[in-house]
């Protein structure tokens, strides 16, 4: 280990968690529920379409807009539904809200392989703990209800910070909140431009985990080092820290 790494931060979404299941396969369960019958690889489609027309409009939830968070998510899933042809309001309304909360609950996320031994093994190092996510408040129940908050010493959400990934400014308050400098900090996930290249541009360490992969096919200029095939690999790339600095 290096002796002056004494930060790791960590995103969620594809990094640690992961759905159990797409998004559209949730989507269609709970308007079956409701007594709405919807294929999955429409919800699935027009949800895609909607969340992207959505962080285009309103990025970061809409927050400098005066939305909420909340009503972001309800506006995505009442959308995904239009599009897929279904606009009867009086049972979207109740559906929207309760596949919001229903994503906040553990039966919808399942950790990635090694995700808790790794965290482990990296606090038993000594080693402080954060998040940077451009995830919305409800990011802190996942956590505790997937057994995880208690590995960390700050949530930092976009949402909380009101700066999204890539945006320096939101790891730079992650640093201020640990009290560390950047060569002294490491960022893992999962996307190359928030979670690999933004923390490199204000001077921390950082990995790509492959584990996941659905991004477009990152520059063939990542050293190889650079990349965990799992987070299993994290300890042993660690340790090949040890007198380094972050390649800009």
């Amino acid at each position: 280990m290096a002796p002056r790494l004494r930060l790791l931060t960590w995103d969620v979404k594809d990094t640690l968690l992961r759905l159990r299941h797409p998004v559209g396969e949730e989507y269609s369960a709970q308007a079956r529920a409701h007594g709405l019958k919807v294929e999955a690889a429409a919800l699935g489609s027009a949800f895609h379409q909607a969340y992207k027309a959505q962080k285009q409009q309103f990025p970061n939830y809409g927050l400098r807009q005066g939305l909420t968070s909340r009503q972001w998510w309800l506006d995505v899933v009442l959308q995904t539904f239009h599009l897929a042809g279904v606009r009867n309001s009086s049972i979207l309304d109740p559906l929207a809200n309760k596949l919001y909360e229903d994503f906040c609950s553990a039966k919808t996320w399942q950790m990635l392989e090694g995700a808790e031994s790794t965290l482990q093994h990296c606090r038993e190092q000594g080693l402080q703990l954060g998040v940077i996510s451009n995830f919305d408040r409800r990011l802190e129940d996942i956590l505790v209800q997937c057994g995880l908050r208690k590995h960390f010493d700050f949530i930092l959400t976009s949402e909380e910070a009101g700066w999204a990934k890539p945006d320096p400014q939101i790891f730079q308050q992650a640093l201020r909140l640990a009290n560390v400098g950047p060569t002294q900090a490491a960022h893992i996930g999962d996307h190359y431009l928030n979670d690999y290249q933004a923390p490199r541009k204000v001077g921390m360490h950082s990995f790509l985990l492959m584990d996941t992969k659905t991004q477009d096919p990152f520059p063939k200029t990542v050293p190889k080092e650079h990349i965990l095939p799992s987070l299993s690999h994290l300890l042993v790339a660690l340790n090949h820290l040890e007198g380094s600095d972050p390649k800009h």
